[in-house]
Order: structure tokens, then C-alpha cells, then sequence
């Protein structure tokens, strides 16, 4: 079972993985780990959605996903982002301001997974349904369903890329890397990180890979908000201080924004570009893969995730259970919470054409 609360994760064995995978092979939506379903509400009723601050190309585009999705669906949408600050009063007052105008579910994308369960509890005690969205809410027994991509594989896929990028370069080790992971209050930023470490700590054991820095404990690693400039200055840093006269061969990046801020110092250091990994699908990182700079990124289409969660709200309305298709892997601390799991794609220079052939915006950047 997957324990995902406080800002770190327990490592999955092979067997908890194997045992992920035939829980997730179909949709199960007879379990009762997410409590009863709703009795059901008129059609135009109040539908709130709480994100965080507008960090991402992604963000930006759910909100507008949510607005005009949930208006064509006949809710009434309230979506809301909390600001740029890094605390989470906004998002708090948000989601008690939705509860007071009597939201009948609340969608949350959580600035601070941990920091929320008195609202999430007053918005349950209100009757309204709560649905985390991409970030699982811990310490809870309110939270009533979560949706996202299936994150851990989304760190095994960056960390699978990063060893065959360093390979196809050179294809004999030792490997020089180095590690990053994001925020430490997104409860995602862990998952990224236990999951790409899964895949790339059996090599460092073995010596195959070298974290030249000796940095290999996710709070050295992580970047406080996603912000850029934070991975940049760590990424100066290194250079500085390890990459004097060595060369650095890959660094394992969680995702686009923070990837291009790593290339932006080594590039300025002067030093030759390394296989850095990503996630979100950015316009200027796809760009970059194409060009043949960022190694890779990870597509979790946002599209395809707000779809779910809008299906969620209407199986609600009409007083259905949501489907979900996994009841066993997402204990937030609290309780284990029934989940739909979206599947991630890994997207390189080879192939970001098959894997945007639907994307209106990213389709015409692979040709």
C-alpha cells in the first residue's frame, strides 16, 4: 500500500508495485473506502475549485478547462487560484468561502497537502463532496476522492529516461549526476522523487551512477515552490563547487520549468549540455526536445485529467458512485482514499510526434 502524507513517501517494494498493477487494470466503483455516494443535486448547482497559484502552463489551463467544462456540464463553476505567496492562507479562504455559498463538491488542487484538513472536514460536515485533484490531501478522513496521473510512475519514467538519455551519449559509465525534486509542501514533489530513485538507486549501489555531489536525500534536493530561479542557484552552485573538472552527465529534473532553469546555468557555466529530464509537457520544453537540448518530459494530459474530474462531479450530481480504479494504494494518513489513475506518457525528440498528434498546441512544434 501506497502511504502518501506528511512531505515524504514510503518507498514501494516490486510486490506493492505488481500489486498496484492489477488493482488499477480496471475500474472498480464498488468499493466503500470513499464513503457513501452523494444522494444526488440539482443540475445548476455551485461547483468549487480550489487550485494553486498559476506556477505552471498546466494550472493555467485546468482553470480554464474547469470553468468551461463544468458551465457546458450546467454547474455553476467557482474556480479560484490562490496567489503567488507560498503560504496557504489563500487556498484555506477559498475553500471555506466555497463551502459558505453552499458548493455541493470542492475540487482541490492543494497548495499545501498538509494543511488543509480543517477545511476539507468543514466542508464534509456542510455536505459537500471533496475531490483532490493531481495532489492527494493527507491527514484527513474528509477527503472523500483523489484523481491524477499516476505520479510514481512518472518518477520511474524520468528515471528510466535519464539512464538510457546518459547511455545513448556515452555508452559506458560511470555516470556524474545530480538530483532534484520540487517543493517540499507538494505532497506530489516526494512521489516523483521516491519513484525516479526506484529506478536509478540500484544503479548508484552498484556504482554505475554517481550523485557527484553526494546530494541524494530529497530535502537536499528539493526546490521551494517549483521556482525556477531556486533550481538555478542550486544548479550555479554545483558547478561551482563539484563540476570544477568533471563532467556532469545527467540531472534528474521533476519537471519543465525547473529542467529549462538547469540547462539555462549549465549552458552559462559553459559546459556541455547534459541529458536533464522533465514533466507538464511545457511549450518551451518541448521545444527544447526537439531541438535537441531537454532530454525528455512526461505528458499527463490535462485535458484528460480535468475530464475525469468532471465526470466525478456529474456521477455525483445524479447520486452515483464516481468510478475509480484503485481502492488499495492511496493512504493519505488518515484513510485510504478510492483514486482514478490516469496512465503518464514519457515523450523524447523520437517520440513527441506520436505523442502529440492530438494536441493542437504542442502537435505543429514536432514538425
Amino acid at each position: 500500500m501506497r502511504k502518501f502524507f506528511g512531505s515524504s513517501v514510503v518507498a514501494i517494494s516490486a510486490a506493492a508495485m505488481l500489486a498496484l498493477a492489477g488493482c488499477g487494470s480496471g475500474r472498480d466503483g464498488d468499493s466503500d473506502s470513499g464513503g457513501e455516494a452523494a444522494k444526488g443535486f440539482a443540475a445548476n448547482s455551485l461547483i468549487g475549485v480550489a487550485l494553486p497559484a498559476k506556477t505552471s502552463e498546466n494550472w493555467v489551463l485546468a482553470g480554464d478547462l474547469f470553468t468551461n467544462g463544468l458551465k457546458e456540464a450546467g454547474f455553476q463553476a467557482d474556480v479560484q487560484y490562490a496567489g503567488a505567496s507560498t503560504t496557504v492562507a489563500d487556498q484555506q479562504a477559498q475553500i471555506t468561502a466555497m463551502t459558505t455559498k453552499g458548493a455541493k463538491v470542492i475540487v482541490i488542487g492543494a497548495t499545501d497537502a498538509a494543511q488543509l484538513s480543517t477545511q476539507v472536514a468543514a466542508a464534509h460536515a456542510a455536505g459537500a463532496k471533496v475531490i483532490a485533484y493531481d495532489r492527494l490531501i493527507t491527514n484527513t478522513p474528509d477527503l472523500d476522492y483523489y484523481v491524477a496521473f499516476d505520479n510514481f510512475k512518472v518518477g520511474q519514467l524520468q528515471g528510466q529516461a535519464l539512464l538510457d538519455g546518459m547511455k545513448a551519449k556515452k555508452p559506458n559509465g560511470p555516470y556524474n549526476i545530480e538530483l532534484f525534486s520540487g517543493s517540499p509542501d507538494d505532497n506530489n514533489a516526494g512521489v516523483f522523487f521516491n519513484g525516479a530513485m526506484d529506478v536509478l538507486k540500484p544503479e548508484i549501489d552498484k556504482g554505475n551512477v554517481v550523485v557527484a555531489s553526494g546530494q541524494k536525500d530529497v530535502k537536499q534536493t528539493a526546490i521551494q515552490g517549483w521556482k525556477a530561479e531556486g533550481a538555478q542557484a542550486r544548479m550555479d552552485q554545483l558547478l561551482t563547487s563539484t563540476y570544477g573538472n568533471k563532467e556532469l552527465d545527467g540531472v534528474l529534473s521533476p519537471n519543465d520549468t525547473l529542467a529549462r532553469a538547469i540547462l539555462t546555468s549549465v549552458k552559462g557555466a559553459g559546459k556541455p549540455v547534459p541529458v536533464v529530464t522533465g514533466q507538464d509537457s511545457e511549450v518551451e520544453s518541448v521545444k527544447s526536445i526537439v531541438a535537441g537540448e531537454q532530454y525528455m518530459t512526461i505528458n499527463k494530459d490535462t485535458r484528460n485529467l480535468v475530464k475525469e474530474t468532471i465526470n466525478m462531479v456529474k456521477a455525483l450530481q445524479a447520486g452515483d458512485k464516481p468510478q475509480v480504479n484503485d481502492t488499495k494504494s492511496y493512504n493519505n494518513g488518515s484513510k485510504v482514499v478510492d483514486t482514478f489513475l490516469l496512465p503518464p506518457v514519457a515523450v523524447t525528440k523520437a517520440n513527441a510526434a506520436e505523442a502529440y498528434a492530438n494536441d493542437p498546441k504542442l502537435a505543429p512544434l514536432t514538425k
